[in-house]
């Protein structure tokens, strides 16, 4: 399976980018710090950004085939850059909130389908990603 996702430069440090299936659209700049303007997510903040998603979008699958409802389930996450050259990410501390519904015998098995997740195992080994799940009351989502 592949997808197309095309993208062009547009001012210097900003580019648009296209989703080939579904026409969508985002923007990307580069941060403050090297030299752009920081208005949109810079490509290492999509890095991060894919992680959680990854992880949510797998444990919103994961709670479908078990009558479970994840909506609300939200999740944050830092993404630390080395200070010396060359510039990459070093760390993707995340933290993710799950309804306390799940059933705490279910809790494992849902906590690794989502560090199971695709893009983190696309992740190189030399990044620290730490994730803490935490179960909470709805109201707290």
């Amino acid at each position: 399976m592949s997808v197309e996702i095309v993208g062009q430069l547009q001012d210097g440090v900003t580019a648009g980018h296209k989703h080939g299936p579904s026409e969508d659209n985002i923007r990307t700049t580069a941060p403050k710090d090297n030299g752009g303007t920081g208005e949109h997510f810079s490509p290492t903040d999509l890095m991060a950004t894919s992680l959680g998603a990854c992880m949510t979008t797998i444990m919103a699958l994961w709670a479908r085939s078990r009558d479970y409802n994840l909506d609300g389930v939200r999740y944050r996450v830092e993404k630390h850059m080395s200070a010396e050259a060359p510039r990459r990410i070093t760390k993707l501390p995340l933290e993710i909130w799950v309804p306390d519904e799940v059933a705490q015998a279910d809790r494992a098995s849902l906590e690794s389908a989502a560090v199971n997740c695709p893009v983190s195992k696309s992740i190189h080994e030399g990044i620290e990603v730490n994730v803490q799940f935490h179960y909470v009351p709805r109201s707290e989502l």
